[in-house]
């Protein structure tokens, strides 16, 4: 699930002290489970004050405005409490600063020095360039229950016919129909590498992002599938659609929404689950928390008082029904554990009050009470058509062996014989070949999605369309 920060997506800052100074760009290397992680801060003096923004070139990306800065007698100070992110340095001379940054519990030595140039801009050797061997096409249809236009990409191969069809579901976060993030477009190398092998593709951007209409912060993925549904009925409208032959292909969340969407469907044929949840959602977060938090390096002590923090939260949303007895709930909770806590990790020096307020505008929200409460393999029980389910082995916010064997054994309760289940070596969670599965090494790849993963998805939709 991509709710879950990489470690480095970027932030601005806005000076209260004038820093002439200090203004440039500034490389620092993070040294990080045995990877190198540049950060470049580029720092500019307004009529405000100072402004910056922070690039993280081997995750992709750019230009992204952060919280804070304060340059006063050659201490330099930077905040990004979105991030739980903060560095702290001092001018040692012209082109030099010494500091420390800090994430959460992780605390490294980082050294800035001063850049003459821009870094090379980070390579995606599998993402496709014009002129395309087959047709991609903007097209526009209405989810009517909604009241919504959305708005994407139908791609499909040169020539008269009817085409084998897919509708590709993005995961969890707002999404462009390219599922961008940390500068990887997995959807777009997808539809690519399927139109070419004789597949038409719809993707298309997620409702209230990109160039879709609504509301995305009030929706659930309940309120998603039927975004789903009405990619599906405007398929059915295209000629060159073969309506015998429809599949879903869904990511993370999209692992969800696909079954929920199938199970009532006469038209889906077939459903790809990439990293698709089989077990409840308060279950995943915890898991998920935990394996990387470890992964980060927090103790052991830190992860369990976290895992009975976030158990006592998930508690209070299966049990509580209205929303603002919800929050009221929560406050308390945290308020408690705040204070019988005082030496819990708080970089960003964080209030009372901005402590409680965080957690209730992340737990309390319609898709995270929708998230932890739905159980997945309720729907995979239902499901009557072909499923092809895969996990990277090293997938650490949708564990590979938990997800796949409770997806298999709801299938199985419902009576489907038509699957496979496949567990990929050394893949993350975006189906990438890596060492540590850990999200902020998603964006420091090169490889967007495995050859691999492509492979079977194709040669397995092949299949079950030339039947």
């Amino acid at each position: 699930m991509k709710h879950i920060s990489s470690l480095l997506l970027v932030v601005t800052i806005f000076a209260n002290v004038y820093g002439q100074g200090i203004t440039g760009k500034w490389l620092g290397e993070l040294k990080i489970h045995g990877t190198n992680l540049p950060i470049v801060f580029n720092i500019d003096t307004t009529q405000q004050g100072l402004k910056a923004a922070m690039d993280s070139p081997k995750q992709g990306a750019y230009g992204i405005e952060v919280a804070s800065i304060l340059f006063d007698n050659n201490k330099l100070k930077i905040s990004m409490p979105k991030l739980m992110l903060d560095y702290e340095g001092t001018l040692i001379h012209a082109d030099t600063v010494s500091g420390v940054f800090v994430q959460a519990a992780m605390s490294l030595q980082l050294k800035l020095v001063r850049l003459k140039n821009d870094l090379p801009v980070v390579k995606r050797p599998q993402e496709p360039s014009l002129p395309y061997p087959y047709i991609a096409e903007d097209v526009q249809f209405v989810n009517k229950k909604a009241n919504i236009t959305l708005a994407g990409t139908f791609t499909y191969p040169k020539g008269k016919g009817k085409f084998p069809t897919v509708v590709l579901i993005t995961g969890s976060g707002p999404q462009n129909r390219d599922e961008e993030l940390l500068g990887h477009k997995p959807f777009l190398v997808l539809s690519d590498y399927l139109t070419r092998k004789g597949i038409a593709v719809l993707r298309f951007d997620d409702r209230g992002f990109g160039k879709s209409t609504g509301e995305f912060a009030s929706a659930t993925s309940t309120d998603f599938a039927t975004d789903v549904e009405a990619a599906i009925n405007y398929i059915l409208t295209r000629k060159d659609v073969d309506k015998k032959k429809i599949g879903l292909i869904g990511h993370s969340e999209g692992g969800i929404i696909a079954p929920m969407v199938a199970k009532n469907s006469k038209h889906v044929k077939f459903i790809v689950l990439m990293a698709g949840t089989g077990i409840p959602g308060s279950e995943l977060l915890l898991l998920q928390q935990e394996l990387i938090g470890r992964g980060m390096g927090i103790t052991e002590e830190e992860l369990q008082k976290s895992k009975k923090l976030n158990e006592a939260i998930f508690r209070l949303v299966h049990a509580i029904s209205d929303t603002d007895e919800l929050k009221n709930e929560l406050a308390s909770l945290v308020l408690e554990y705040v204070r019988e806590n005082p030496q819990m990790p708080n970089p960003q020096n964080l209030s009372e009050v901005e402590i409680v307020n965080t957690v209730i505008k992340q737990y309390a929200s319609p898709w995270m009470i929708n998230f932890i409460k739905h159980n997945p393999a309720n729907d995979l029980e239902k499901v009557k058509c072909a499923v092809l389910a895969i996990n990277g082995e090293k997938d650490l916010q949708v564990p590979a062996d938990l997800n796949l064997n409770a997806i298999q054994a709801a299938l199985d309760r419902g009576g489907n014989t038509s699957y496979d289940i496949r567990k990929l070596a050394d893949l993350n969670h975006l189906f990438q070949e890596c060492k540590t599965g850990l999200p902020q090494e998603y964006g420091q790849i090169e490889q967007t999605l495995s050859p691999d993963a492509l492979d079977l998805i194709g040669s397995w939709i092949q299949k079950k369309v030339a039947k």
